[in-house]
């Protein structure tokens, strides 16, 4: 549905610019939007790569394990559903961390991973668990300490100090995560009481 609604923007956008006379500035738009695309993603994929050789020797030096070890206590807490010891945990965790560190494109595999476990939890039912609807919340929400995406779309764009977000980044993520978490067991805990009613 939305490559459609792309699609039909796309053309209005193109039929009113051949009927106000503007198709040169939509042309000259076209090329400089796609250039712009083009250098965008090489800064991204520069500071991904970073980030990932980061990550990489932060697992190599036992820190990223530590790190694990610091959250399992609350992921565990937060998805009663899920045996301690099982694969969905390892994969909350990686995708948990990986979040963390502001490398969404690296949560994803884990997140998707750790949703097929959790469906296999679930009796392979199409219908969402409760760990399912804890995790998609918490994931979206996306508690965040480093935004690397953030810091190199402002690299990209000149700015004098892209790290200077990390302060306002914590803050709003670590609000939307409360938000996330609260609104959660609210509607899990009133669908136990209808439940029981």
């Amino acid at each position: 549905m939305v490559h459609y609604i792309w699609m039909f923007l796309l053309g209005a956008g193109i039929i009113t610019a051949m009927f106000n006379g503007r198709m040169e500035e939509v042309s000259e738009a076209l090329f400089k939007g796609a250039e712009d695309a083009v250098t965008l993603c090489f800064g991204l994929v520069s500071i991904m790569v970073f980030w990932l050789g980061i990550m990489n020797v932060a697992r190599n030096s036992g820190l990223l394990d530590q790190f694990t070890t610091w959250l399992r206590p609350a992921v565990v807490r937060l998805f009663p559903d899920i045996p301690p010891d099982h694969p969905a945990m390892g994969y909350i965790l990686s995708n948990m961390t990986a979040n963390l560190m502001g490398l969404g494109n690296a949560a994803t595999p884990m997140g998707i991973k750790a949703v097929k476990e959790m469906k296999k939890l679930n009796d392979d039912r199409d219908e969402a668990s409760r760990s399912m609807i804890t995790f998609m919340a918490l994931n979206t929400a996306g508690l965040t300490l480093i935004p690397t995406t953030v810091i190199a779309v402002r690299m990209n764009y000149g700015s004098s100090e892209p790290a200077e977000i990390v302060g306002a980044a914590i803050l709003a993520t670590g609000c939307s995560t409360a938000c996330a978490l609260v609104i959660d067991r609210f509607f899990h805990l009133r669908r136990t009481r209808k439940g029981k009613g």
